[in-house]
């Protein structure tokens, strides 16, 4: 049931992912964490690729044309000077004191790295290096904000990004296809209003052919937008990702009264594709609090897996129980009409929260 499915979204994963070389070269990564809450140091690890490296200083010291962990060595100051010091951080509105910095050439990326000490509380980091660079490069700060996960971006109109209280990476750090999948399964089996929707859908999904037409629909669907957001083609800022969360919410809601009140379902596999988009945006706003670096292929395939193998296992469950109720028309009425009720008043619950709270 689920290969077809699973085709499609490999299919239009790799698409996207094949075309994310190209687009990384105007994307700089950045996260900035404290390693013991309340204390002084922080640090930041800044991801570019070389081409941008080189738009900003020289790095290519031996000229040779490609750039080697001996050139970042010979170019230590200038990258104090050129990287470090054009995106000046402070904290409470006194500077931070910078106290070390690294370099690393990675296979795809070049890895800068920072120490600061800084006084506790709100971060303010101003990237002033964008005024170098072309109009269309910004900057991605991939961290954990407040405990919320979600994409915060600077670009030349807006190149300050501000930082309440930052959480550790390192404590959330993912490496390799099996801890990405599993990020993906324990991300779709805690995730209770993707359970929701996919509830809702299948309470009155049909036959068989008809439940893998609409599981089909919302695995492209969301496979699209997650691999469009996680590869920087759009950008979730906090505010954005809280009015996905809310969207999320209205699909909830939408299914539920659409299972209340209409008798056929015509226009079901439309609709659950129009809003597997919008989760997708909701599964991306996880994913990117981890910082994907050299993992853009591994990290972005193994999560996406990880959601289509949690949500194959939430179907093959629910599915026959399903099909087992409905061979009793007065039961199969009720149950749709109880549940969806519980749903409905889920949903309300969830969109009031996000969009007021």
């Amino acid at each position: 049931m689920w290969l077809t499915a699973r085709r499609l979204a490999c299919l239009a994963l790799l698409l996207l992912v094949g075309s994310a070389g190209a687009h990384d070269a105007d994307i700089l990564y950045a996260q900035l964490w404290r390693p013991e809450t309340g204390k002084p140091e922080v640090r930041e690890r800044l991801t570019l690729t070389a081409d941008t490296l080189a738009l900003l200083i020289p790095a290519d010291a031996d000229g040779n044309g490609a750039l080697s962990q001996a050139d970042l060595d010979a170019r230590a100051q200038a990258l104090a000077v050129g990287i470090w010091d054009a995106i000046p951080l402070s904290a409470q509105g006194r500077p931070c004191t910078r106290t070390s910095t690294t370099a690393r050439v990675r296979e795809a990326f070049v890895e800068l790295g920072a120490t600061f000490t800084c006084a506790p509380g709100e971060l303010r980091q101003r990237f002033t290096l964008l005024s170098l660079l072309p109009p269309n490069y910004k900057v991605v700060l991939g961290s954990y904000v407040q405990g919320e996960q979600g994409q915060r971006f600077a670009d030349a109109t807006q190149p300050t990004l501000v930082v309440s209280e930052p959480g550790h990476p390192e404590r959330q750090a993912v490496s390799g296809l099996l801890a990405w999948i599993g990020l993906g399964l324990t991300h779709i089996f805690e995730g209770i209003d993707h359970l929701a929707f996919l509830l809702a859908l299948l309470l009155v999904g049909g036959s068989w052919r008809r439940v893998l037409l609409l599981v089909t629909a919302f695995t492209v669907a969301h496979s699209l937008t997650l691999g469009a957001t996680a590869l920087g083609f759009i950008l979730l800022d906090d505010t954005r990702t809280r009015w996905v969360e809310a969207a999320i919410a209205v699909s909830i809601i939408w299914v539920a009264l659409e299972n209340l009140l209409l008798r056929e379902h015509r226009h079901r596999a439309l609709l659950t594709f129009l809003f597997g988009l919008v989760h997708g945006f909701g599964f991306a706003s996880v994913l990117s609090g981890y910082g994907l670096g050299d993992s853009m292929v591994t990290g972005l395939f193994g999560f996406n897996l990880g959601v289509e193998l949690g949500q194959a296992a939430v179907v093959a469950v629910l599915l026959p129980l399903v099909r087992l109720v409905q061979r009793r028309s007065v039961l199969h009425q009720r149950t749709v009409r109880g549940l969806s009720l519980l749903i409905l008043s889920a949903g309300g619950y969830w969109f009031l929260e996000r969009a007021l709270g």
